[in-house]
């Protein structure tokens, strides 16, 4: 946590938290990438064309964020809903600074031009109570939370789309709503702390792009490249947690057995699995485990394993071209889903249900799903937090508004105090 307090001094900063989960295919405890060298940012318009090329020319370890809104550069597709945030559609940098943890190790990698700050920065970062170093500060408990949807509006919307799904247009999509407070300021720092104590999750991150904050406790992975094989980790399933170990026992095996949830889950995975065989070596694709169910601090969640390998020669970024945005924020099928989303919901996701991680030198990756995440834009004040559920035919509108609210809980709680 000290190296996170040290990195506030700089505009440009990606901390991703494994917080202790070796279950997830874990490389690193936590990753820390300060300080810009070079970076790219860009709207979707021949997005990832132009990431292909800063990631070959950089050849390096280059850190950022894909927003959801990327789907328009893959397909014809728009992104017209209410924005406050502001952020930009794609952007990577490669740091001058770089730490990985792992146990009681600290790796660094330092640029040759600031390698001559790594003794200094040590000192600093190990000295007793090191300050926090954020111009931001909490103001009180006035944050008010209002809603982009309102209940009624939002039981409308979820019918709308199950007469889609009756109809045949889709068989299941993730639809969600945004909850937002103007003119409001937050410590950046303070409330990703307050979040990922909540949660503790295996993908935290702190974000900081300039004036721009991602405080993300998502549980889940998108993709995660090692070598030849690809590895993508679906969520689909949600069940709240109780304090009462037997309760507690019994949502977890109520969730496990649940033909909806279940349901679900195997349309993303077979999405998944389509989605990887565009680039995987053939009869690669594999199902390594399927709907099972973990256990976090805030709920439990039903999570599949689907697994691919790849030629030497498959560029990076087709991988993810050809997956994203990831099945489990989509729906089945992908873009007729895409378009329902689009149309039914009243909020641009940006990079809520996009992607953060990193490119190594290697040309390997991995990266997490924005979900369960508070965004913030300090110029404009504006806060917001999104959250979301699949509807499928055998959706209950009510259901389905009470799940989201689980989801936002902890969300609500750190703003709110």
């Amino acid at each position: 946590m000290e190296l996170l307090k040290w990195s506030q001094q700089f505009e440009e900063v990606v901390w991703l938290d494994s917080n202790d989960y070796d279950t997830f295919y874990t490389s690193y405890d936590a990753v820390l990438a300060v300080e810009a060298l070079t970076m790219f940012q860009t709207d979707y318009y021949d997005a990832f064309n132009q990431l292909k090329e800063y990631q070959s020319a950089t050849n390096d370890w280059i850190f950022g964020y894909l927003s959801y809104d990327l789907k328009n550069d893959i397909e014809d597709l728009k992104s017209d809903n209410y924005d406050g945030l502001q952020f930009p559609d794609l952007f990577f940098f490669q740091p001058k600074k770089l730490f990985f943890l792992k146990g009681n190790t600290l790796e660094t990698h330092y640029l040759n031009l600031v390698e001559d700050e790594l003794e200094s920065d040590l000192k600093v970062m190990t000295a007793p109570n090191i300050t926090l170093k954020d111009e931001h500060t909490t103001e009180g408990n006035n944050i008010k939370i209002k809603l982009r949807i309102h209940k009624d509006e939002y039981f409308e919307k979820v019918n709308e789309m199950l007469d889609h799904i009756h109809r045949g247009d889709i068989y299941e999509a993730n639809f969600c709503q945004e909850f937002y407070a103007e003119n409001s300021k937050i410590s950046p720092l303070e409330t990703y702390i307050r979040l990922n104590e909540i949660s503790k999750p295996p993908f935290a991150t702190f974000l900081r792009v300039y004036d721009k904050y991602l405080l993300s406790a998502t549980p889940e992975r998108y993709i995660k490249k090692e070598g030849p094989k690809i590895t993508s980790q679906p969520i689909k399933g949600t069940a709240k947690r109780s304090v009462d170990k037997s309760e507690d026992d019994l949502l977890k095996k109520l969730l496990s057995e649940d033909i909806k949830e279940r349901s679900e889950n195997v349309m993303i995975v077979d999405l998944v699995r389509n989605d990887l065989s565009k680039t995987a070596t053939k009869g690669s694709v594999k199902v390594e485990e399927l709907c099972k169910v973990y256990t976090f601090d805030q709920v439990h969640q039903m999570i599949s394993t689907v697994c691919s390998k790849v030629d030497k020669h498959t560029h990076p970024v087709d991988i993810i071209k050809t997956t994203f945005p990831m099945g489990s924020m989509t729906g089945a099928p992908k873009i007729s889903a895409m378009n329902i989303i689009e149309d039914l919901e009243e909020t641009k996701r940006g990079l809520y249900s996009g992607a953060v991680g990193y490119f190594t030198p290697e040309g390997d990756f991995d990266f997490n799903v924005v979900i369960r995440s508070i965004l913030y834009n300090a110029t404009n004040a504006y806060i917001s937090y999104s959250v979301g559920s699949a509807i499928t035919a055998k959706s209950n509108p009510f259901k389905e508004y009470e799940e989201c609210l689980v989801k936002a809980k902890a969300m609500r709680d750190v703003l709110e105090h």
